[in-house]
């Protein structure tokens, strides 16, 4: 089983994705985890990070080939904001979350322990940023959400109730394989 969770920042993919992976004793993978780690390693901010990946293609390149490669392996939950695209036709479920700006930026916020300006500006540089590097580099727009099985506004559904729709699709496609 390969299930996938895009969606913007604070839209709530780790939480959703960590219930999921747990619930099916799933490998879980997150893309965003990676790119923070190498941001860590180059002693930068994911910002930064983000505005370097706009100007060298072989960030992203070196995040979307991890993920593909062991997602490939099946057996996973990839949490990330693109991988979803590059997933599909290989995922056995695409799923997308996303909440209004304000919500998210509360989110992170209190996840963080910044100010909410601040999440706010992140948030909005880190989106920009994601929609031309993945336009550039893979022709995808994040906009287009038709590939997805399952689309959640998350600001008034729990991770928990996410995951319950979720387990729904699982039934279902155990049911049709069978």
């Amino acid at each position: 089983m390969i299930i996938s969770i895009s969606g913007p920042p604070g839209s709530g993919k780790t939480s959703v994705a960590k219930i999921v992976a747990s619930r099916y004793s799933l490998e879980l993978l997150s893309a965003g985890a990676i790119f923070r780690e190498m941001a860590s390693k180059a002693n930068t901010d994911v910002v930064s990070m983000n505005r370097r990946a706009e100007r060298v293609f072989d960030v992203d390149k070196l995040v979307d080939q991890t993920v593909a490669k062991r997602a490939a392996r099946g057996n996973i939950v990839v949490e990330s904001h693109i991988n979803s695209w590059l997933l599909a036709g290989i995922a056995d479920i695409l799923v997308y979350l996303n909440a209004p700006l304000q919500e998210r930026a509360n989110r992170i916020a209190k996840r963080d322990g910044i100010s909410y300006p601040e999440a706010l500006r992140q948030i909005v540089e880190r989106e920009n940023s994601h929609y031309k590097r993945f336009k550039r580099y893979y022709g995808i727009d994040i906009t287009d959400l038709r590939s997805f099985d399952l689309t959640v506004n998350t600001a008034k559904v729990s991770p928990t109730a996410v995951a319950d729709m979720i387990d729904r699709l699982v039934e279902e496609i155990k049911h049709k394989r069978s």
